[in-house]
């Protein structure tokens, strides 16, 4: 299986990226805020859970995000692959990760992060804010505080990955096509790996 995290701030064109790499390697998209959605409007267990939390006002515990993972892992046992979207976000969930995958005969097979400078990440952002409604995407100042806390809560989980040799970084600025080839360049010499471990 090919299990990818896709790492970057808000704004460094994850979306953009996964859904092309899906496309490619036609993998299966876990994104925690989706899965999480997906669970309360089917009314599961643990979406009722989590429900209750979110009106609360709570962070969703980490064990309830990978009991939804699990489900979905379980469901597509057969998949081509994984590809990771905001999550792990810490060190505790990256383990949670690592240990649920090892439990079901698979692994990440890498950490990919998109680098994007802060400048350009608040300029994105504000011009993202223009159409998607989005008020975190309109306040300079919040957006400068939601990046520099990505920073701080997300460079552990990027040294975690690095320490198990499962790291790289692609550079998020520039063309979405250069950006797409460069992500291919690294999961193509990853399958190769792959392959000859057979």
């Amino acid at each position: 299986m090919l299990n990818i995290v896709l790492f970057g701030p808000p704004g460094a064109g994850k979306g953009t990226q996964s859904q092309k790499l899906i496309d490619k390697y036609n993998l299966i998209h876990l994104s925690t805020g989706d899965l999480l959605r997906s669970e309360i409007a089917a009314g599961t267990v643990l979406g009722l859970e989590a429900k209750k939390l979110m009106d609360a006002g709570l962070l969703v515990p980490d064990e309830v995000v990978i009991g939804m993972i699990e489900s979905k892992v379980k469901t597509h046992r057969h998949a081509a692959g994984f590809i990771f979207d905001g999550f792990p976000r810490t060190v505790p969930q990256a383990q949670g990760l690592d240990k649920l995958l090892h439990e079901n005969g698979t692994e990440i097979s890498c950490m990919i992060a998109l680098r994007v400078d802060d400048e350009e990440l608040t300029k994105r952002l504000l011009l993202r804010g223009k159409t998607s409604g989005r008020p975190d995407d309109q306040n300079e100042a919040l957006i400068r505080k939601r990046v520099q806390e990505y920073n701080t809560k997300t460079t552990p989980v990027a040294d975690y990955y690095a320490g198990q040799g499962k790291y790289c970084a692609v550079d998020g600025i520039g063309d979405i096509e250069e950006i797409f080839k460069s992500l291919c360049q690294h999961i193509d010499a990853l399958k190769e790996k792959q392959e000859e471990k057979k």
